[in-house]
Formats: C-alpha cells, structure tokens, sequence
C-alpha cells in the first residue's frame, strides 16, 4: 500500500463497508431474527465489498453484546474477531503449492485484511509469491477443513468458515458437499465469490445467495475520502474510472499525483497527428510508470472510449467526464465512427494483457501508437 494512505479499521463493522446498505440490513436482519441460514454466499463482482461484508457479518455474529447496528467492539469475543484469531473462525482461501493450506499463510492474510479487505485475488496471490502459479484451495485444505469444523466450538458459541473465492476449489469441493448439506450444530459457512459459474452447481444449490451490485459513483467516493483521505476532486475522478470497483479505485488512488487522463488525452493527440517526433519522447517518458500505473492508464482509456460511445448515442447527462475529457470526446466524435471504436478497445485490452506479461514495453507502445493512428485515420 503506498504512503500516505491511510490503513483499514482493524474492528471492521458493517460502518466501514462502503455502501451496499440494503444488504447491511438484510445480513443484521438475518441475526437479529435466529433465522440465518447454515451456508450463506456472498456473490459480487470485485470490488462490491462482499468480503468486509462477511467480515463484519462475522464480528456481529460472534459478538455477546452486539446493538441493533453494531457488534459492540469491547467483548472478549469483539477484542479476537477483531485480530482475526478467534479460535471458532475458520479461514479457508486460495493458496499456492502442493498440499499448501491457508493455515500457513494466515499472518500474510490477517495482513492483507489489515491493509484493505477490498483485495482481489491477483493481489493476494502475488503477495504470497506466486509469480506464474496458479492459485488454489486443494485436496488437503478441504480435509483440514472436515477436520476443523467437525470439533467442538472452542468458545461455546457457533464455529464459523470464511472461504473466500470458492472458484478454486473445482471438483475439490464436492469433498465439501455432505458437512455444507448436513453440517454440525452451530456451524455457519460463509462463501464470498466473484463468478458464479466457476462454483459447483452441488455447491450452489447448498448456499443461500445474497448477491452484491457493483457500488455506486457516489459510495466509492464517499468510501475514498473517508477510508483512504484522498481530496473529494480527487476522489470524484477515480470513481469515475473505477466503475463501481473499490479495489480498482484503492490502486488508482495509490499514485494520488498521477493524471492518466491528461496523458492519455496527449496520447491521442499525437497519434491522431502521428507525429512521431512527439510520441518517442511520450513513449520514453511512460515507460518509467510503473506497471500498475500502465494498466491504469489503459483501464482509464476503456474508461474513456465508454463514455465517448454514451455521447455519440445521445445520453450526454450521464457522461461520466470532466471538462477537458468532454470536450476532447466532443471534438473526437465527429472524425471517430462506432466502427473504428472496437478495434481500439481491442487494442487497449491487448496493451493491459502484454504489460501483465513483462513484454518490451517501449517496443509495444510504439507499436500500438502506429496502430491507434491507423485507427483513427481510418475513413
């Protein structure tokens, strides 16, 4: 996490998650009233905020003298959950290696959580180095998990998992399938996903679904200024970019004094000119950025070619651009068709999959400038 940014609140309540209150009050709801059921999945895109949803779902649970809105944060249990080392709190996610379980990397997780819970899984697996492996929850993680949950409840209370992207599982979680369908008294499964499609159907129709929209412009922006002290300007212009993905505006606001859309509306003044002379000193000058930074700015050009499309159709009250941005789109859209818009988003994908994959990158940006010129110069 850069400096300057503040950390988590360590006592992560239903207060610290960013919008989504609707379901905030279906999950206190669901304890208040003794009616919650024994597997729950929490299913949203990255960045919905399902994760410190389930986190602080778990903290009002487990707290002995929770109030309507809150767990109280002063209990033995509330002074546990809010370490992550409550004896009854199980955690199960997406490690790497062979016969690898998440208890090894449980300090690196308590971490992560600490830092932000709004991490998503390339982060995760790259801060326990995995460099080119695939991450998985394996064979042996699902009988530790047979294991643990089959004890007695340390604390006299319910014994809870966390599994945290079920995706990984595959075909190992049809291990799970009896204790998920038939578990132990006072044993709750809380699965927090991404993409359905990637859960065994088994799986599925064993877990009530509670599904997360993506956030709003608004809560990602009240989310930056009061979680992150990022200026509320500041802030306005990531949640446009973000596009409704917390986790996406946490890395934009990382580099708080960078302005993809300044450098990437140079960019495309160059090339629409292509003028060469200008663009090497351009390609020079970004190859420096950092490769987080890169794909920012080619993220922020998908950004900005889908507001242009939102123009050119006529809804211009909900184009999502500042002034400069506006009128660059408003110049643009009478030399730029729809035809020549999918061939470029095309060629931004390909710039963000080649910059994850270490490829030469002076190389790649003057090619994909001459390819842009081709694209905008084509009649």
């Amino acid at each position: 996490m850069a400096s300057g940014l503040a950390s988590w609140p360590q006592d992560m309540r239903f207060s610290d998650v960013i919008g989504q209150d609707v379901i905030k009050d279906q999950l206190r709801h669901m304890v208040q009233s003794g009616r919650f059921p024994h597997a729950l999945l929490l299913l949203g895109p990255e960045g919905s905020g399902n994760l410190p949803a389930a986190l602080a779902l778990v903290r009002y649970i487990l707290c002995s003298e929770r109030t309507p809105e809150e767990p109280c944060g002063v209990c033995p249990n509330c002074l546990k959950t809010a370490r992550y080392i409550h004896p009854d709190w199980h955690f199960s996610f997406p490690t790497i290696g062979t016969n690898v379980t998440s208890e090894q990397f449980m300090p690196e997780w308590r971490e992560a959580l600490a830092q932000s819970p709004y991490l998503n899984p390339n982060q995760w697996l790259q801060r326990i180095g995995s460099e080119n492996q695939q991450g998985n929850i394996n064979k042996e993680e699902c009988v530790q998990i047979v294991r643990k949950l089959s004890l007695k409840s340390y604390e006299g209370g319910f014994k809870i998992l966390t599994m945290w992207m079920p995706e990984y599982l595959g075909k190992e979680g049809n291990r799970l399938l009896k204790l998920i369908e038939e578990p132990p008294d006072q044993t709750l499964f809380i699965l927090v996903a991404e993409n359905q499609e990637l859960i065994l159907n088994t799986i599925l129709s064993r877990c009530q679904l509670i599904a997360f929209p993506p956030l709003t412009d608004e809560a990602v922006e009240e989310g930056l200024v009061r979680q992150k002290g990022v200026e509320t300007e500041k802030a306005r212009a990531i949640a446009q970019l973000a596009n409704g993905n917390f986790s996406e505006a946490i890395g934009l606001s990382a580099d708080l004094e960078s302005d993809h859309a300044a450098r990437f509306l140079e960019w495309l003044r160059s090339c629409y000119r292509g003028n060469g002379a200008s663009l090497v000193p351009w390609v020079e000058e970004f190859a420096k950025l950092g490769r987080e930074n890169q794909k920012h700015f080619f993220r922020y050009g998908l950004h900005f070619l889908r507001e242009f499309l939102a123009l050119k159709l006529g809804v211009s009250s909900r184009v999502r651009l500042r002034p400069l941005e506006l009128e660059t789109a408003q110049k643009l859209s009478a030399v730029l068709s729809y035809e020549q818009i999918e061939p470029i988003v095309g060629l931004f994908n390909d710039c963000i999959y080649y910059i994850e994959r270490n490829a030469n990158q002076k190389v790649m940006l003057l090619d994909s400038s001459i390819q842009l010129h081709r694209f905008l110069k084509k009649d």
